[in-house]
């Protein structure tokens, strides 16, 4: 059974920093290329970054870019997103994505 499980999510300041985790299981996590997804309150899903399989070649929509950056540990089966310079509009649920399956979300609140 493939299991994507989130974590690190929060309340934070503008300007401030979070990681985001996502622990993979169920599949080739190595062979995997994974995703980063958003959906803001009242918003449709936004695609923010992708990290092919081999951990090089990395993706990140206009919105994120110079900000986010994703990151992979194929030993431990984990895809992280290091957020910075956190801005009220990154409120959201995040959601890890590989292929046709989806973590269960966790909450980033960017607040003052």
């Amino acid at each position: 059974e493939v299991q994507l499980v989130e974590s690190g999510g929060g309340l934070v300041q503008p300007g401030g920093s979070l990681r985001l985790s996502c622990a993979a299981s169920g599949f080739s996590f190595g062979s995997s290329d994974m995703s980063w997804v958003r959906q803001a309150p009242g918003e449709g899903a936004e695609w923010i970054s992708a990290i092919a399989s081999g951990g090089v070649v990395a993706y990140y929509d206009d919105s994120v870019k110079g900000r986010f950056a994703i990151s992979r540990d194929n030993a431990k089966n984990t895809v992280y997103l290091q957020m910075d310079d956190l801005k009220s509009e990154d409120t959201a649920v995040y959601y890890c994505n590989m292929g046709p399956f989806w973590g269960q979300g966790t909450h980033v609140t960017v607040s003052s």
